[in-house]
């Protein structure tokens, strides 16, 4: 069995949410910025695309799935 982490792309924003929900569960999210996630999304484990893709749009999507999750 491979416990590997699943790659994780800026447009598998649900996953992203799910690896975020599970390694900040404490998360303030009306007190987080946009760079805050920016720095938690890229360091998740298996986050394997380009940083300089991420924008506000996309950060902003990203937030508000994780809104509707909790």
């Amino acid at each position: 069995m491979n416990n590997e982490p699943k790659p994780l792309y800026w447009e598998a924003s649900y996953e992203i949410v799910l690896s975020l929900k599970e390694h900040y569960p404490d998360a303030n999210l009306d007190r987080l910025s946009l760079q805050q996630l920016f720095d938690w999304i890229v360091a998740l484990p298996g986050f394997a695309d380009e940083p300089i893709l991420a924008n506000d749009d996309i950060l902003t999507s990203i937030l508000r799935e994780w809104y509707e999750e909790i």
